[in-house]
Formats: C-alpha cells, structure tokens, sequence
C-alpha cells in the first residue's frame, strides 16, 4: 500500500533571495566588486557588501565570465557592467570606479568573502574623514627566510614614497576604500596599476591610512602556478617598477630625496 505525501504535489520549491538594499538617487556608498565566473561567491560577496551602509550602490563589473555570475548578480540587485572579453580584476575596478556615485568607494573581489563586520571600518574611515584612502593593513608573511618579492616591492615603494611606516601596506591588496576626492585625484584610470595609484595618493597628499586587518592571504583561492613561475607575481612586480618611474619623472631622478653633501658637479671625466 503506497503512502500519500503531505506534501502539496503541485507547490513548487523557491530559492530564497536576500536583494541588496535599494539605493538613494546619490548613494553615500558605491562597492565595486570585478567578477569572473564566481556564481560559487557571488551573492554572499554582493549581500555582505551591500550592508556597509542603508544608502548602498552595488557594480558587478562582470567579464570573461562563462557562468551564472551576472544572473546571480542582477537577481541580488547590483548594477551589471558586462563585457565579453576578459578584463582583470583591476581594469574591472578602475571601470566601476567610472560609474560608481557614492561619497566612498568600496573595492571587494568576487571570488572571496568578506565579512559586513570587516568591511564596514573601511567605508566609515572615509565617510568620517579618517581617510582617502583606507587600507587593509594585511603586509602579507615577512618573518621567512626568503620574503616574496611582491613583498618586498611594497615595502621598497612605500620607503621610497617616504612612508615607511605603511610596510607592505598598499592599494595592491583588497578590500580597499576611496574617497570621492581620492578618486578624482588619482583618475579612475590609473586604478588600473594600484602601485602607480598608491603612489599617487601620497605624492599627491592625500590621507592614506591602514584601517582594517583582513587576511586576504586566506580569503582569497590560491591562483595556480606553473612549474617555478609565478605570472601575478610577475605581473604585479611590473606594476611596482611602473609605480617607481612615475615617481621619478614627477620627483626626479632621485625620487625627491636630497644629494646632501654629495657635490656631484666637482666630478671631472
């Protein structure tokens, strides 16, 4: 004898949705988030992002994705940018940063979660006038015996910059906050080589400040290798070299630090 089901045979079974929040004509907060084929973080990058603040904008700049990214995206509430082509996680940020209308800007990737509770120091630092730009304070591991080079490129720029005190900290690890003013300052478009942005930001005298310890080592899923290369290593290497000729051609050869008692023009060849 078969059993009847309670169950109604004929209700079919919803996928709850939390929306991001709606948005005021001039939001206080934009967060931005790049995104690749991340239908796996997507939504709870986008849900935790978009509590920072009631008054909330949310960019999913999705490309080169193959995936559910942008319906998952639009369905939470975000504003799509879509381009076919892969585009990199900072071209995608320097694009909604073009489009993004709040007082801070929030930058957050797609492909790890951050919480509510982490991100929301950063946006209150450059709300509150703490900051331009508000930094995670993650430097990365430094008591090694061999420190990667990424590492040391950060340090290196930051004493060049002279701020040393900043160590590894720069606009090259996210989560990260701007202000308006720091945006406009730096250009969207520099965004596209955060070292060269980070250098900027300080030439230029904004405030730039550590604010939040979030340990993206550990967030973020670990990017496959070749055997003994490292092309992100690479890639961002360049972008510390590129960061250190705009220094010198706004600073000169020297990068502003004075020659002392060095008489260079008493040499004869």
């Amino acid at each position: 004898m078969l059993r009847r089901s309670k169950r109604n045979p004929h209700k079919t079974k919803t996928r709850k949705t939390v929306l991001a929040p709606a948005v005021a004509a001039a939001p206080k907060v934009s967060v931005v988030i790049p995104a690749m084929n991340e239908q796996r973080t997507i939504a709870r990058v986008i849900r935790n992002a978009a509590r920072v603040h009631p008054e909330t904008e949310v960019i999913v700049v999705v490309n080169g994705s193959t995936d559910n990214t942008e319906r998952i995206a639009a369905r939470m509430g975000a504003k799509v940018l879509r381009f076919p082509q892969r585009l990199g996680h900072d071209v995608g940020r320097a694009i909604g940063a073009g489009e993004a209308r709040g007082e801070a800007v929030l930058f957050v990737d797609g492909d790890f979660v951050v919480s509510t509770s982490e991100l929301r120091p950063l946006v209150q630092a450059v709300l509150n006038g703490e900051a331009d730009v508000a930094l995670n304070s993650y430097v990365g591991p430094v008591t090694r015996s061999t420190v990667h080079k990424v590492i040391l490129a950060k340090h290196a720029l930051n004493a060049a910059l002279g701020r040393p005190d900043l160590r590894g900290v720069s606009l090259t690890t996210v989560p990260h906050a701007l202000s308006r003013r720091a945006i406009e300052t730096i250009g969207p478009e520099n965004l596209t080589v955060p070292p060269k942005a980070h250098a900027i930001a300080l030439v230029k005298g904004l405030k730039v400040e550590p604010v939040q310890f979030i340990h993206a080592g550990k967030k973020n899923r670990k990017r496959l290798r070749g055997r003994g290369e490292d092309p992100i290593g690479n890639l961002i290497l360049g972008d510390h070299l590129e960061a250190m000729h705009w220094i010198l051609s706004d600073r000169g050869a020297r990068g502003g630090f004075e020659d002392l008692a060095r008489a260079r023009t008493r040499l004869r060849w």
